[in-house]
């Protein structure tokens, strides 16, 4: 039929986000512009029907391995992070619902006043309801990041696939913006990642994913309809599988 739509190739998603990814064209912080343009780019999708769980990083706010939080004690420098993730969620929560997606934050930490707890069962029963689920705090414990934490959130919620936006549309044999000959690949295996020590997602959440076989599309965040196009089957960026 004309103008039918395209049916969808995933049922359940879990979306990645960098904290950097909301940094949008600032050097600090949240840009609300692109916070926007994130939610419209979520938003289409969700409105064909696909149930979304997103985990967002804290990297724009504050990382916990990072120069700034040399020579303080580790664990409460990734206490910091995880809280760095809420506020990003939050941000992002309101700026989805300002375009009209029915969303809750589910945070590792308990703080009831700005988030849900993180209960399995529950979250999954909004993403039934046809809300989207922001997973805030990370995994709730430190030395893991938000990759880990995405990973884990995918298996528990039984997403069918990670898909990890980037600002690169795709994984390279080497850093594309330093080699312009690097070359693009468009399928590796999550063994190939891991000896060949390419920066996708740590280690810890790429044996996770090996593990319970579960795919992951690294993707160019900022190309307009990229979402749309991965969960109706296009090709688009990289495929990470066994």
């Amino acid at each position: 039929m004309p103008g039918a739509k395209k049916a969808l190739t995933y049922k359940r998603v879990l979306l990645k986000l960098s904290g950097e990814a909301l940094l949008g064209e600032k050097s600090f912080g949240i840009d609300r512009d692109f916070t926007d343009y994130l939610a419209t780019e979520i938003g289409g999708v969700h409105r064909l029907g696909l149930e979304i769980g997103i985990v967002v990083g804290g990297g724009n706010i504050f990382r916990g391995v990072s120069d700034n939080a040399s020579g303080m004690d580790r664990v409460s420098a990734d206490h910091m992070g995880m809280l760095a993730t809420v506020i990003n969620a939050l941000a992002l929560q309101d700026a989805l619902e300002r375009a009209g997606v029915f969303t809750r934050v589910l945070s590792a930490i308990e703080m009831r006043e700005v988030a849900e707890p993180f209960i399995r069962r529950r979250a999954i029963r909004h993403m039934e309801k046809g809300r989207v689920a922001i997973f805030a705090a990370g995994t709730g414990n430190p030395y893991f990041s938000t990759d880990t934490a995405a990973a884990l959130r995918a298996m528990e919620v039984k997403a069918e696939i990670i898909l990890k936006a980037t600002k690169v549309d795709g994984i390279y044999d080497d850093d594309p913006t330093k080699n312009p000959m690097a070359k693009k690949i468009s399928s590796i295996t999550y063994l190939e990642v891991l000896q060949q020590g390419l920066r996708v997602m740590d280690s810890t959440a790429i044996s996770l994913c090996m593990d319970n076989h579960l795919p992951i599309i690294v993707y160019d965040l900022k190309r307009k309809g990229n979402l749309r196009r991965i969960v109706q089957g296009e090709k688009i960026g990289t495929l990470v599988k066994e």
